[in-house]
């Protein structure tokens, strides 16, 4: 009988733990409040003003100041010398600064300017706090943000390791690939002082070079892994730092007053993967390439690397044995590789250049849960809550599925907005700002 009561009792008890940890119902978000009618480039990040919203749109190096309906759209800065306000060389970054003023981090002068909340540029410049991040804080991959207290959290450089030089039998040196970091750190920077503190170490998508030695020309391509399991982190508006861990889905938070604690695990519907599903999802992202085209982005931003090529030695169009020639190229697209026939340095004959087709990992490198999120997928709204993109383990009509978490840690919510759009910014009073993939405009949405 003693038995009976006791199994009973840990059914109950387990019954009631999966209860609890069951995710919340799916909703749709809210109404849509104003469109925008200018087009943007694919990546933009925005701040939301009082009086309207400043958007950084980065593939077109710009700055346009809308107003509360997404209209009247005003120049505040672009690459037209007749403006006066000229956008940076490089693709720049905006960061929230005092109140509705605005900080552009301008990479080729390694120096930040201060906007006005009216849009306006000021004559008030800042040197940037540390010039070897400046790439991280001035770009989608830094997640960079400022806290109350006027430091920018972001995340750091990684640590690039070069492995021991070897020699083979005849002397020679052999080449190897950099051993490329799997983490990195989030750091904080007070902009005035320069103090500067790591936060925390999160773990980023580790790339994977492949190397091949023929007739002395070494090539380099990296390898890219289409589901890596990574961390992400955010900056709240209390000044909180959440530190989300993709491995079992919790969060390491960091508080304004510099106390440290970790919240229980986000209910998550974990989906085991099977060898056959890993190979069928890599099969199912090269067949998206091949639809959409060799420099077609990752799905849903997988992997967050580069494509890297390199290669040294060799003659221009020829075999080993000439001048060194080194070659390095960033992304897909044309890829100088050895030409037997002739023709064109690296190239096939004629002089075409060879399509080189993405590289991706082996099937059995992939994890053996889909994990919960891809990076950059997570963003603060204006009422202290973490929005998180989900990577959804079922097939589900509409667009992307966010977890919204509270400053507790707690799965408050989860939301989905319509089809071919994300999130791309917030604003007071529960507004949600969307990139629409179809029309690269922007729309503003409630949130209830």
């Amino acid at each position: 009988m003693r038995k009976i009561l006791i199994g009973g009792a840990i059914t109950t008890f387990a019954a009631a733990t999966l209860s609890a940890q069951q995710p919340p119902a799916i909703r749709q978000l809210g109404a849509t409040l104003a469109a925008s009618t200018e087009a943007f480039g694919p990546n933009i990040t925005l701040r939301h003003l009082k009086n309207g919203v400043l958007v950084n749109d980065v593939f077109n190096r710009r700055l346009l100041l809308l107003d509360r309906d997404l209209a009247n759209p005003t120049v505040v800065g672009d690459t037209t010398p007749a403006t006066g306000n000229a956008y940076a060389g490089r693709t720049g970054g905006l960061l929230a600064y005092r109140g509705d003023s605005s900080l552009f981090v301008d990479p080729a002068s390694l120096s930040m300017l201060v906007i006005a909340p009216d849009g306006k540029l000021t004559s008030r410049v800042m040197s940037v706090p540390r010039s070897q991040d400046v790439g991280f804080m001035a770009s989608a991959a830094g997640n960079a943000n400022m806290d109350n207290s006027g430091r920018v959290i972001y995340r750091g450089m990684p640590a690039f390791a070069m492995p021991a030089r070897q020699m083979s039998a005849n002397g020679t040196p052999v080449f190897q690939a950099p051993d490329m970091p799997d983490t990195t750190a989030v750091l904080r920077i007070n902009v005035s002082t320069r103090a500067l503190d790591t936060i925390g170490f999160i773990k980023i998508p580790k790339v994977k070079m492949d190397v091949q030695n023929v007739d002395g020309r070494i090539s380099m391509r990296s390898m890219a892994n289409p589901l890596p399991l990574v961390d992400d982190f955010a900056v709240l508006s209390d000044g909180s730092i959440a530190l989300i861990r993709g491995r079992d889905y919790h969060i390491d938070w960091v508080r304004p007053d510099g106390t440290k604690e970790s919240t229980a695990k986000i209910p998550f519907d974990w989906k085991r993967l099977t060898e056959e599903d890993k190979i069928a999802f890599i099969d199912s992202v090269k067949a998206y390439r091949e639809r959409m085209g060799p420099n077609a982005p990752m799905p849903g931003g997988m992997g967050g690397v580069p494509n890297i090529n390199m290669q040294i030695g060799g003659t221009p169009g020829g075999g080993g044995g000439g001048p060194g020639q080194r070659t390095m190229v960033l992304g897909d697209g044309p890829q100088p590789r050895p030409n037997p026939a002739g023709g064109a340095p690296g190239g096939a004959p004629g002089g075409a250049p060879v399509v080189q087709p993405l590289l991706f990992v082996p099937a059995d490198e992939l994890p053996d849960y889909q994990p919960p999120f891809f990076s950059g997928a997570a963003r603060a709204d204006a009422d202290g809550r973490l929005w998180i993109r989900t990577i959804p383990t079922k097939g589900l009509a509409g667009g992307p599925v966010y977890d919204v978490i509270d400053n507790a840690g707690e799965l408050v919510e989860r939301v989905q907005v319509p089809a071919d759009r994300s999130i791309v910014g917030f604003g007071a009073g529960g507004v949600v700002y969307l990139r629409v993939g179809a029309t690269n405009k922007i729309e503003k949405a409630s949130a209830k």
